[in-house]
């Protein structure tokens, strides 16, 4: 049933029961003569209202921060973090607060959070804002990777006012409610553990486990009350959330999304993907391309990112050495190059049309490991290894080339990939090998269903850098047609939509290397 508006949901406080030592409560500091830039039809469905309801005066003034409702009792976070591999003791939510809970009609708890909220405790000398152009690059990335299929928070809307920001030049203040169903971080462990709050520790964990893991929970209650408390618990707690990383980084390499800031503040303990900044999308295909231009040394270049999640598991895992063994966290630290391997595997043999493994990764078992691959499994890592290593040397779109192999045996289709290669001998080279793998695999490389198949996981849509920069020039400009378009076609990516043809379009050269920052 849709609820008329987001006055008449029912909020609950959950977070908020936690030791105020976790929060700070504060109220938002509005923004003036606010108007709705985007919203998102889904999300709003998923809290239960109709998206048209939030140009009302009151749910305006609700998402503008210049009122709360008294279901309300907004917080900011405390948390800390490593940030470029440093950790800082003095972080939280600098510029946005955690409104409430929404109780779903199927019974999940969804938080709802304001971000560009004003200063806080935790801003850091920062004004707490967030501009329109950060807040439309945060929802139009969040809403793209829950079509694609990627664990992410969700954007309700963007909010635009009059009221001025000063960066590089003046700006105005933009709100964006974020959706998820949590907002808890690798960094709200890291400050329990390390200001020696182990009770506080075990309570958040616990915490964790009952909301996301209810058979976990349910699983240790009773023995839990024979003795002070199992560390097995602790250990399976953090086994799903190193299976979820794993899984979300084999997905972002998939699709070729660079986050651009892995701090481990920037990690969700439930694996979504979480705090967009400068983010981006490749366009031709560079394993070390970094789109955060602060990100001197490369450390979260697209190539590194598997790696520094398994470093972020590492911190987390120091984290929870009060409640669980060395002995016990460090075996499923270990595991996880290759769970990511699983999943990355699993997903690129989709990608090219290769037969799927039986094989999957379950969350009570570690039965995978130790098998030995199979004949088929070492044939199809060799032809994507060969492909990855030839779209990197060939310069080739990943997105483009991935979307148009499924019809690669077309001859025009083959003919401008092969024109575009930087390396037309590589290129050959590589479409022998992979039509020699077809081969093995007993695939028909002219099947229609086969290549139905393919166009289900390939997109044809994304959030290029220079889209994202059009639409937000025209959004500055009080032209929101040419995000509403984006958004749309975002929505569908795997679908054709022939009247958004222009947005899957090859990017232009100066669309390929816009430096991106944390304010943008």
């Amino acid at each position: 049933m849709i609820m008329s508006n987001l006055l008449e949901l029912d909020y609950i406080q959950h977070f908020q029961t936690l030791p105020s030592e976790l929060y700070t409560p504060i109220k938002p500091q509005g923004i003036s003569n606010p108007k709705i830039v985007l919203s998102s039809d889904s999300c709003a469905a998923l809290i239960g209202i109709n998206a048209d309801t939030l140009n009302s005066t009151d749910a305006l003034k609700l998402i503008s921060g210049q009122g709360i409702l008294s279901t309300w009792n907004p917080v900011a976070m405390k948390y800390t973090g490593h940030q470029f591999g440093h950790y800082n003791p003095d972080l939280g939510d600098g510029r946005g607060v955690l409104l409430a809970q929404v109780k779903t009609n199927k019974g999940t708890l969804l938080d709802l959070h304001l971000k560009g909220a004003g200063v806080t405790p935790y801003s850091r000398q920062g004004d707490g804002r967030a501009v329109l152009r950060s807040s439309i690059r945060e929802f139009l990335c969040s809403e793209a990777l829950f079509a694609l299929g990627i664990p992410s928070t969700r954007a309700l809307c963007v909010v635009d006012s009059d009221t001025p920001v000063y960066r590089e030049t003046t700006e105005t203040a933009s709100m964006i409610i974020r959706v998820s169903e949590s907002h808890i971080r690798f960094g709200h462990f890291e400050y329990c553990s390390f200001t020696q709050k182990h009770k506080l520790l075990r309570t958040l964990c616990d915490h964790v486990i009952k909301q996301h893991y209810p058979d976990l929970s349910d699983k240790y209650s009773a023995k839990d009350k024979d003795k002070d408390f199992d560390e097995n618990k602790y250990v399976e707690f953090y086994r799903y959330t190193l299976q979820k990383t794993a899984k979300l980084m084999a997905q972002w390499q998939s699709v070729g999304f660079n986050h651009g800031v892995m701090n481990t503040d920037n990690m969700s303990i439930i694996g979504d993907t979480f705090d967009f900044g400068p983010f981006a999308f490749l366009d031709d295909y560079d394993p070390d391309f970094i789109c955060n231009h602060s990100d001197n040394q490369g450390r979260y270049a697209f190539n590194q990112q598997p790696n520094i999640a398994n470093w972020n598991l590492a911190v987390l895992a120091q984290a929870l050495l009060p409640l669980a063994s060395k002995t016990l966290l460090v075996p499923q630290l270990n595991s996880y190059p290759e769970i990511f391997s699983h999943y990355f595997l699993e997903i690129m043999r989709n990608k090219l049309g290769l037969s799927a493994s039986q094989n999957t990764i379950q969350n009570n078992t570690n039965d995978h490991r130790h098998k030995p691959p199979t004949i088929d499994t070492l044939l199809h890592k060799d032809i994507i290894d060969q492909t990855l290593n030839m779209l990197a040397k060939c310069r080739l779109d990943f997105t483009f080339f991935f979307r148009q192999l499924s019809q690669i045996k077309n001859t025009n289709i083959l003919k401008k990939l092969r024109d575009m290669a930087l390396d037309i001998n590589v290129f050959d080279q590589w479409y022998e090998n992979y039509l020699n793998a077809l081969t093995a695999d007993k695939q028909d490389i002219n099947s229609p269903e086969r290549s139905k198949k393919m166009n289900r996981v390939n997109p044809k849509y994304i959030l290029r850098n220079y889209l994202a920069q059009n639409a937000i020039a025209d959004a500055q400009a009080g032209n929101y047609s040419t995000i509403e378009s984006l958004h749309q076609a975002l929505k569908n990516p795997f679908e054709e939509q022939p009247e958004f043809d222009y947005l899957a379009a090859l990017p232009p050269d100066w669309g390929k290397k816009l430096e991106i920052s944390c304010s943008s």
